[in-house]
């Protein structure tokens, strides 16, 4: 679900409307912090869309957790 760049960012391979992946790795993260509700994009509030530590690129977002 991953791709790292030669900084080691992990960027989200599926893009901005990948829900049921977005979920599915939430699910299993253990950095996992639900952001604001005002600024949720996906329904379900577990989902990496929905993380405090995620930032937007244009083709996806770079997950910010340490781990």
């Amino acid at each position: 679900m991953w791709l790292k760049d030669s900084q080691g960012k992990k960027a989200f391979r599926h893009g901005h409307v990948a829900f049921n992946q977005a979920s599915q790795a939430a699910q299993v993260c253990g950095s996992f912090r639900p952001d604001v509700e005002e600024e949720w994009v996906a329904d379900e509030e577990r989902s990496c869309y929905n993380c405090r530590l995620r930032r937007w690129t244009a083709e996806s977002f770079v997950c910010l957790s340490p781990a």
